[in-house]
């Protein structure tokens, strides 16, 4: 994906978000185009997801993280609306359990991560425990402190084991927050999505923000990286999520189909042997 779509965060890159127009659209993006390049990348990902599960040979991890209101659900439903669902799923973490608490921050998210053939989608994920935890003193800061670390060499694991990882920050501003969630106020048949705490974490936003700076500064790798997607505009957040998954996909696809191809070969050889044997003689 080009830089001046979406912006990759290099590994050890210091990320400031200030740095970072939540409105922005690339100049060469025209909206009026959107749907019908929306239409084709679909279909892409989907032939791509088609391929991926049958070749067995490597999982899709996508993470999702934002403030309220940036987008996780709506990029789920606009982005994967082809994807046969047997072939993928949406996990989203909630406030943990007592039996979670029990056990390692870790715990809860490994048994949830895609197996070979798998599209996995996390809205939220593991990154809460250095998220929330942080922004509303959970736990002390010599323990999420030390958690970037354990995040990493746990992506690096699945790495290790053919998972594809890429991250997604949506980026919106304090405003279009507000505006956003004024019109779920206005909207009756949005108003189901409200939460008080949505107004009351606004007051957290520049914590928020700084411990989402570090997430990405410390937590981007080659192997795992973030994406900042401007995320003002929902189209162009769709559009530029779907092309860099794409992009990101596109690399495996000769790999897969010479897999399956040599499966196949094999296959009509078994089945032709099967045949001559059961001829007379």
């Amino acid at each position: 994906m080009s830089s001046d779509l979406v912006w990759k965060i290099a590994e050890d890159h210091k990320v400031k978000l200030k740095d970072y127009d939540p409105d922005f659209i690339n100049k060469h993006v025209v909206q009026e185009q959107a749907n019908a390049e929306m239409e084709r990348l679909d279909q892409e990902l989907s032939e791509l997801q088609e391929l991926l599960a049958a070749a067995q040979q490597n999982s899709l991890l996508m993470i999702l993280q934002g403030m309220d209101t940036s987008g996780k659900d709506g990029t789920i439903r606009h982005v994967f609306s082809r994807i046969n669902p047997q072939g993928c799923y949406v996990h989203s973490f909630k406030q943990p359990t007592d039996v979670e608490l029990a056990h390692d921050f870790l715990w809860r998210v490994h048994t949830v991560t895609p197996g070979k053939g798998m599209m996995g989608i996390f809205n939220r994920s593991h990154y809460e425990d250095v998220l929330v935890v942080r922004v509303h003193d959970l736990v002390p800061e010599d323990v999420w402190s030390k958690r970037y670390k354990a995040i990493n060499q746990f992506e690096k694991l699945l790495v290790d084991n053919n998972t594809i990882i890429i991250k997604f920050f949506l980026h919106i501003s304090k405003d279009e927050q507000a505006r956003r969630l004024e019109a779920r106020e206005q909207d009756k048949d949005k108003a189901w999505k409200l939460s008080a705490s949505d107004w009351a974490e606004r007051k957290y936003w520049d914590d928020y923000q700084k411990a989402y700076e570090d997430v990405l500064s410390k937590c981007s790798t080659e192997e795992s990286p973030w994406y900042i997607v401007p995320s003002n505009h929902k189209w162009y957040r769709n559009l530029v999520i779907a092309q860099t998954l794409v992009q990101t996909l596109r690399p495996y696809k000769d790999q897969w189909r010479g897999q399956l191809e040599a499966r196949g070969r094999k296959e009509l050889e078994l089945l032709a042997q099967q045949r001559q044997s059961k001829e007379p003689s």
